[in-house]
C-alpha cells in the first residue's frame, strides 16, 4: 500500500543520496530524515485507542418518522421535525418532540390527545424512518468533503467512500478521527486506513459528531 510504497521511495532516495554525497555524516543524515518522514507521514497500525461508540436513538431536527394511532388513517403518514423541534399533527397541532426516544413520543402524543379530550385511551406508535440529525464530519484531501448522515454500523471506510474517496494528494495513512466523549472531552487518534484496508486493524466504527480530517501527503 501506501506506506510501502513511501518505504521504497525513500530507501531509493537514501540508497542515490549515499552515492553522491560519499561522507559519512551525510549518509547518515540522510539515513535519520529519511526515517523521520516516514515515521511522521503514516498513523499507527495497531489498535485504535478509543472507547466503544455511544448510539443514541433521540430524534433532532430533520429526522423523519411515521406516526400512526390505531384506527386513525390520519395518524398514518411520515412527519419530519421541524426547525423548531415540533411536528404538527392533526388533532393537536404542533408537540415538541426533538430529543425525545420513540416511545417517550409515544406517550407524548397519547397523553396530548387525552388532555386536549380527543381520545380516552388511544394507542399511539412510533416508527423512525431517517435519523439525519446524526451525522459525521469528513475533511480533507477526499473528493466530497462534506457532512453525512450516520449510517447504521458505519465505520471509518464507509464515510471515507461516501465522502468520494481520497484525493490525489491524500495520505491515507495519517487519518485522524476526533470524537466527543461522554465527559466533555475530546479524543483525537491518528488511524492507518491502509492498515484497515491491509486488514491488519479492525475497520472503526462512528459515531454521531465524529470528525474525520484526511491530510496532505507530505511526498
Amino acid at each position: 500500500m501506501l506506506r510501502h510504497g513511501v518505504a521504497l521511495a525513500l530507501r531509493a532516495l537514501s540508497v542515490f543520496l549515499a552515492l553522491v554525497v560519499r561522507a559519512p555524516r551525510a549518509r547518515l543524515a540522510v539515513s535519520t530524515c529519511a526515517a523521520l518522514l516516514l515515521a511522521c507521514s503514516s498513523g499507527p497500525r495497531g489498535p485504535v485507542d478509543l472507547p466503544t461508540p455511544v448510539h443514541s436513538t433521540t430524534l433532532g431536527v430533520g429526522d423523519e418518522l411515521e406516526i400512526r394511532i390505531a384506527g386513525e388513517e390520519k395518524f398514518a403518514t411520515s412527519y419530519s421535525i421541524a426547525p423548531d423541534g415540533t411536528v404538527s399533527l392533526p388533532y393537536i397541532n404542533r408537540v415538541a418532540i426533538a430529543g425525545l426516544e420513540p416511545h417517550e413520543i409515544e406517550a407524548r402524543v397519547r397523553q396530548t390527545l387525552i388532555d386536549k379530550e380527543i381520545f380516552t385511551d388511544p394507542s399511539v406508535s412510533v416508527v423512525v424512518k431517517t435519523y439525519r440529525s446524526k451525522k459525521i464530519e469528513v475533511i480533507g484531501e477526499v473528493k466530497k468533503p462534506d457532512s453525512y448522515p450516520l449510517e447504521p454500523g458505519m465505520g471509518l471506510l464507509r464515510a471515507i467512500s461516501l465522502a468520494g474517496g481520497f484525493t490525489s494528494l491524500a495520505n491515507p495513512s495519517a487519518v485522524t478521527l476526533r470524537r466527543k466523549l461522554s465527559d466533555g472531552s475530546v479524543r483525537v487518534v491518528r488511524i492507518s486506513v491502509d492498515a484497515i484496508i491491509d486488514n491488519e486493524i479492525p475497520d472503526v466504527p462512528l459515531q454521531a459528531g465524529d470528525s474525520v480530517n484526511v491530510p496532505k501527503s507530505v511526498f
